[in-house]
């Protein structure tokens, strides 16, 4: 029960225009640390479509750190650490590809190849719809979508709480899942 959630949030669809990120860090089944901070994507250049998402403009990343500056502390968070994330493909990638992008070797993070992915986990326990506000809603976990660090909080959470989903849960998915059609 020791791991590292992270959420990146992007400014473009380019997964190396990073504009915020958010870190949780927990150890023997305690959040014990997190991290959050805006990062300047290449350019300041954002897309609407992104800011309507997750409501960052370039006015409040301005003067925030480039993720070159941000990564010697974003490396302290996750050198070594068994990974989570809620879409870990996503995130992953968003990450070796930034990585490459400022020449930094994504080896030396010893990272396993492949992340724990709360969405393919809740999906295995038999929820038919795995997003992270739909997962949130049945678990009791507040989320405030779209911020890096309560989307983080959350997919720990959910990690922390993997092992709680009964029949009684998965049945109020369903619930939700027919009053979302109707």
């Amino acid at each position: 029960m020791t791991f590292t959630a992270i959420d990146f949030e992007l400014a473009t669809a380019a997964y190396t225009s990073v504009c915020a990120v958010g870190i949780v860090k927990v150890e023997k089944g305690k959040i014990v640390d997190q991290f959050h901070s805006l990062v300047r994507p290449p350019k300041n250049q954002y897309m609407w479509q992104t800011t309507r998402v997750h409501g960052i403009k370039p006015k409040d990343t301005l003067a925030a750190p480039t993720f070159l500056e941000l990564f010697p502390t974003i490396e302290n968070y996750l050198k070594g650490s068994r990974m989570v994330a809620h879409n870990e493909k996503f995130d992953r990638e968003v990450l070796i590809k930034t990585m490459k992008m400022y020449e930094l070797d994504y080896k030396m993070l010893q990272l396993s190849p492949i992340w724990e992915c709360t969405s393919e986990i809740y999906r295995k326990k038999g929820f038919k719809r795995t997003k992270l506000s739909i997962c949130c809603h049945i678990m009791g976990i507040e989320l405030h979508h779209h911020d890096p660090l309560s989307d983080a909080m959350a997919s720990a959470q959910l990690y922390l709480k993997r092992d709680e989903i009964t029949n009684a849960l998965i049945e109020k998915h369903f619930q939700t899942e027919e009053q979302t059609k109707a």
